[in-house]
């Protein structure tokens, strides 16, 4: 699900394997998202002018259910790819600090370092992954210099 072009192997390798756990959930909120805004935006539209452009709304009133019940899945599909999204990145946000514990390469500050800029800002665990891969890479190359 992330874009992984001109990065060195080592970090290609743990993305992917990222990737992997939240594949299915990247999946499904793309779905739920993509299928939300047309429903809410037909439903709106149409709402609009069945009671603005319509005279007679007595006739109508299958037709606004039927609209307004379109517009509630739209927001509930909304409402469920945003709730995929936050379990996306707490899963991202678990698999990146557990990896990061793991490492038996990088030293104790380092690791406590990352671990805690994940968890105070998950929504940038990835990039602050990338940096430890690539912190921890130079310590390996260090080590084995």
């Amino acid at each position: 699900m992330f874009p992984i072009t001109n990065v060195p192997p080592f970090i290609q390798r743990e993305l992917e394997q990222l990737n992997e756990k939240i594949a299915p959930l990247f999946k499904k909120a793309s779905k739920y998202g993509f299928w939300s805004m047309p429903l809410i935006l037909i439903s709106i539209f149409n709402l609009a002018t069945v009671l603005f452009f319509i005279p007679d709304k007595q006739n109508m009133v299958v037709t606004i259910i039927l609209y307004a019940i379109l517009g509630a899945l739209g927001m509930a599909l909304s409402k469920e790819a945003k709730i995929q999204r936050k379990e996306i990145q707490k899963i991202s946000a678990e698999y990146v600090i557990s990896r990061i514990e793991k490492s038996d390469i990088a030293s104790a500050s380092l690791k406590r370092k990352y671990t805690s800029l994940v968890k105070e800002s998950p929504m940038m665990a990835i990039n602050h992954f990338v940096k430890f891969l690539e912190a921890e890479n130079k310590e390996n190359d260090y080590f084995y210099s």
